[in-house]
């Protein structure tokens, strides 16, 4: 895309001023003064893209919420911004890794960019980007330009543009020291560590400068913070519509986008109501279902009145509680279940639940749900609930009950990685291939119902192979792993060829040892 140039920012003139004096400098001589110029001006530039980070999550930060407020106006510029944000992360990361790797071609595996010793180096980045045949240098040329047209494409402001251009240019300078070198080479050839290391800061500099613009640019085009309303209504808003029987009913009734400098006036059954805020309450001392049932006047600028109407229904119930496993019909001893506790109408930080004595333990899990954990199997735990209403006084519930059983066998499997990447499970039935099973370690056992999904640690197991002449060989596993003995036989599995795992023993959350019944067959294919 060609673009008429701009007159040069500030910034970006004091960059490549630095950089120009840095390059001449080292044309001179590489004395310990020029190449602590180039640390000092690679640490400057890290902390200017550590604070242009922080200036970027801002913008990331707004975005997110704006997109909670109105996700049909502003989801296709967060989209946008995302990717702004994986592709600049992609070519600093790519820059990262440049460094890492030409700092320890000259310090060795422990070399760190961030404290290098042979800054002076002057074949590590030479052979990291230009040597012949896996030389990043051109890779790291595409990166650049890549990167480069896919910003532009997300601006079409000229001065934007041509900033963008500017920073992230990747045209040889038209002197004498560049004739015949392409970007990469002009760079890297034969440059100290510590300059060549600077330059890919001032790149990731540059992608984060750059990333801040197009964020300024893609927020000024949803107008973030802007609110509008195209709506009058009457609202109901009631603290809650089930009411315990004795409680009361409250709810606060406003017009939306009223004038703050007028109030409406509210009427419940055709009596005025006198609260200054639109407050009402009403004793609640039958069970059923009601309506509020009201309208409000409102005076518009010609004097005259608009009325508005609103209904809003709820119920009365008596006192009740709501009490269930959230993952089982049961509890199992010496494990931690999930309980789900409610009262209608009383919200969670106003219940409390208590465990019979004896039985286990009961506490809140900090997200509005509780964890049981009964100490014995076979017996009947109770669980109470008490509920405090606005007025702080306590009331019952009433208790529930469970009975506790102990938690049902894990099946034993071999987990592996499939080619996407994503956790596998071999249950037997079916062929498993010579790939993914050298890649597991062992056997892993678990509940994994559909219901439950509870993790079991392997102890041990054994393994039967069996010869040409139909003999069994059984050998006995490292712990949850295979053993080195074990190995060598899968190594040796042909195609179609199988062996049996059983005798496997595992320990739950609940402490119990026990020795699973089931044999697993596993097919080679």
């Amino acid at each position: 895309m060609k673009v008429k140039k701009q007159k040069v920012s500030p910034r970006q003139k004091m960059i490549n001023l630095m950089y120009v004096l840095l390059m001449a400098m080292l044309a001179l001589n590489v004395s310990s003064d020029v190449l602590n110029g180039f640390t000092l001006v690679d640490e400057s530039l890290s902390k200017s893209a550590d604070n242009t980070i922080k200036q970027n999550d801002v913008l990331y930060n707004a975005f997110e919420s704006s997109l909670e407020q109105n996700p049909e106006k502003v989801r296709e510029w967060y989209e946008r911004a995302q990717e702004v944000k994986r592709l600049s992360n992609k070519l600093y990361d790519y820059a990262n890794e440049l460094k890492t790797r030409i700092a320890k071609k000259a310090d060795g595996e422990e070399g760190n960019y961030t404290s290098l010793k042979n800054r002076e180096d002057l074949e590590a980045a030479t052979y990291v980007m230009l040597a012949p045949g896996i030389g990043e240098g051109e890779a790291l040329y595409n990166a650049i330009t890549e990167y480069r047209t896919k910003m532009l494409e997300m601006v079409d402001n000229p001065a934007q543009q041509e900033m963008i251009m500017t920073s992230l240019s990747t045209e040889v300078p038209n002197r004498d020291i560049s004739l015949l070198k392409n970007w990469q080479e002009y760079h890297f050839e034969n440059m100290p560590a510590i300059a060549a290391i600077t330059l890919l800061t001032k790149i990731q500099n540059d992608v984060r400068y750059v990333e801040g613009e197009i964020l300024h640019a893609l927020s000024n085009k949803i107008d973030m913070g802007d609110v509008r309303v195209n709506q009058i209504q009457a609202l109901v808003i009631p603290t809650s519509k089930n009411i315990v029987r004795g409680g009361n009913f409250q709810a606060q009734i406003i017009l939306a986008a009223v004038d703050s400098t007028q109030r409406p006036q509210i009427y419940i059954n055709d009596e005025l109501l006198t609260s200054e805020n639109g407050e009402y309450s009403v004793q609640c001392n039958r069970t059923g279902d009601y309506t509020l049932d009201g309208y409000m006047l409102v005076n518009d600028g010609s004097g005259s009145q608009s009325r508005y109407d609103f209904k809003q229904g709820y119920t009365v119930v008596d006192p009740t509680a709501t009490v269930s496993a959230s993952l089982m019909n049961v509890f199992y001893a010496g494990y931690e279940n999930p309980v789900s506790i409610s009262v209608p109408g009383v919200a969670a930080n106003r219940i409390s639940a208590s465990i019979s004595s004896g039985s286990g333990s009961i506490k809140s899990d900090g997200n509005g749900g509780y964890i049981v954990v009964p100490t014995k199997v076979g017996e009947e735990i109770k669980i109470g609930v008490t509920a405090r209403n606005e007025a702080g006084n306590s009331q019952s519930m009433g208790e529930y009950s469970f009975r506790v059983r102990q938690l049902p066998d894990p099946t034993p499997f071999i987990e592996y990685k499939d080619k996407d990447g994503n956790t596998q499970r071999y249950r037997g039935g079916k062929g498993l291939s010579k790939q993914a099973l050298m890649s597991s370690n062992g056997i892993v056992a678990a509940i994994d119902d559909g219901l439950l999904n509870i993790g079991f640690k392997v102890l041990s197991f054994e393994t039967v192979f069996y010869d040409n002449m139909g003999n069994a060989k059984p050998m006995i596993s490292d712990g949850t792993n295979f053993s080195a003995r074990q190995k060598d036989m899968l190594r040796d599995l042909g195609r179609g060829k199988r062996f049996y795992i059983s005798h496997v023993k595992a320990v739950g959350p609940d402490k119990v040892e026990r020795l699973l019944p089931t044999t697993l067959e596993v097919i080679i294919n």
